[in-house]
């Protein structure tokens, strides 16, 4: 089910209103939570099983045997067999989500590397919808409980609730247990304020994704698909236009997911941190899809050593080494993320690319330079204060970045290593330097102009959890917005189309 259809517009009024009629009867606050976490069960599965029900049985059959792990974790008599317990459920999830998102991939490659045919080995399966993104929900269950970050759970209705949660189950954020489990062993009371600021960021998320994601696509599914006859200044424009959809398509979705989950009391953790202002890939890494490359870095980067590698007693160069450490992790961890977005070369080299991008500053160690919002400064009591404008420096540093990103979202929209090689060759020739051709003036205008639009406000309100976040204006300026917004999705919204990231 489509966030953008009217089938969601009518399952999430019906969701919303059973799940508070249950939440204020006249029963016991036991019976109460229970029901409720059961109805987001149910209404989940429902949400999922709409694209084909036979995925239900996978993500149950995942959320019971991490359930079950947890509790045999947590009952382990020694540290040895928890940590066997560990091993197991992580070892099952991640063997489901490599039969079905990674066998045929590989298997063909090895039928091509040797000259072997493999079509009789294939076994052609449907990826289900966003088993990445579930996947790891329910490993990082699994590797909390062994760490006694959190206690294992023996309601197994809260838990299925914890994994199935329907706003962020299809393309994230991915969750911790730590935070969103124990919110479903809790009772939760209906906040209007909360509830207000969820509309909110409900439209924010719409506007991005129906009014920019949706008319980006138009432009660029057409470049893309007769790129070998374009000129290089429209591969340019449509690779700009690209980065400029998947943010809007991947963020609106993030939003609109948060902004659901405010409906019914629940806080989910933010994914974007307006990337696009980055002033360098490290900043970008901790901006974009924040809830992955924080999943990555805790269970993966650090174990690995992280950033403070142990150094054995026989190196007779301890610095050398910690570099070279940090910077084989940093490379374990890009490549991974390259994989998890899905079976092919060219999201191996998307990962790879931006792990060189981080080499230099990791060399230099100026990978954490930035970590405050850009064009602030401080005053002399220490108080932090936006600028309304960027130094020429920091306008530099982002437009460089900026730069550095689109060629990154090149690698990761070609289908093939081929496609990308003649796309950058095309790309670099003299006819970057003609004018790209534009589809129509009813076309561009309205979508340069919505692009304008989005940066603007996410400049004005980078200090705010999303756009949209203008509880503290006066009334009617907050009304006028939400009819000027309606009116834009009405109007000049695209063609709706699939979530990208409904494919990883």
């Amino acid at each position: 089910m489509l966030f953008n259809s009217l089938e969601f517009a009518i399952f999430l009024p019906l969701v919303f209103l059973i799940y508070w009629a249950i939440g204020y009867a006249k029963i016991s606050d036991t019976l109460k939570l229970r029901l409720q976490n059961a109805f987001v069960v149910i209404a989940s599965y429902v949400f999922y099983g709409w694209w084909d029900w036979r995925f239900l049985l996978l993500i149950a059959f995942t959320s019971f045997c991490s359930w079950g792990s947890g509790l045999l974790i947590g009952n382990a008599p020694t540290q040895n067999k928890a940590k066997a317990w560990t091993a197991a459920n992580i070892v099952i999830n991640l063997a489901i989500l490599a039969i079905f998102k990674y066998y045929d991939f590989f298997v063909s490659e090895f039928g091509q590397l040797f000259g072997i045919s493999t079509a009789s080995l294939l076994l052609r399966i449907i990826l289900p919808v966003g088993i990445s993104f579930y996947t790891f929900q329910a490993l990082s269950y699994s590797i909390d409980v062994y760490r006694k970050k959190i206690e294992p759970t023996k309601d197994i209705i809260a838990f299925f609730a914890f994994i199935a949660f329907f706003p962020q189950l299809v393309a994230g954020p991915i969750e911790r247990a730590t935070n969103l489990l124990p919110q479903f062993l809790t009772n939760r009371k209906f906040s209007y304020d909360q509830g207000v600021d969820g509309m909110r960021q409900i439209l924010w998320g719409l506007f991005k994704k129906i009014v920019i994601a949706d008319n980006c696509a138009t432009y660029v599914d057409q470049v893309w698909a007769t790129y070998d006859t374009q000129t290089g200044s429209t591969l340019l424009l449509a690779a700009i236009l690209f980065t400029f959809q998947i943010y809007g398509d991947f963020s609106g979705y993030s939003d609109i997911a948060i902004g659901t989950a405010k409906l019914f009391g629940i806080k989910l953790m933010r994914n974007f941190n307006n990337p696009y202002f980055s002033r360098d890939i490290a900043e970008f890494w901790r901006r974009w899809h924040i809830s992955l490359t924080t999943w990555f870095r805790d269970y993966v980067y650090i174990p690995l050593g992280g950033s403070r590698p142990e150094v054995p007693a026989s190196v007779k160069n301890p610095d050398r080494y910690k570099k070279w450490i940090i910077v084989r992790n940093t490379f374990v961890i890009f490549l991974v993320s390259g994989i998890w977005h899905g079976a092919n070369w060219t999201f191996l080299a998307w990962g790879a690319y931006h792990a060189l991008l981080f080499l230099p500053l990791i060399l230099l160690g100026a990978n954490r330079k930035y970590i405050n919002q850009v064009a602030t400064y401080t005053d002399a009591n220490g108080k932090e204060h936006l600028r309304l404008l960027p130094t020429w420096r920091e306008t530099l540093y982002m437009l460089v970045t900026f730069a550095l990103v689109v060629l990154g979202w090149i690698i990761f929209r070609a289908e093939n290593m081929l496609m990308l090689s003649n796309y950058l060759q095309m790309l670099f020739d003299s006819s970057i330097f003609t004018t790209p051709f534009l589809i129509s003036r009813k076309f561009y205008i309205p979508l340069f102009l919505s692009i304008l639009t989005m940066s603007s406000i996410e400049w004005l309100q980078r200090t705010k959890s999303h756009g949209l976040d203008i509880r503290s204006f006066y009334w009617p300026f907050r009304w006028l917005t939400y009819i000027i917004f309606a009116i834009l999705l009405l109007c000049i919204g695209g063609l709706p189309t699939n979530f990208v990231y409904f494919q990883f």
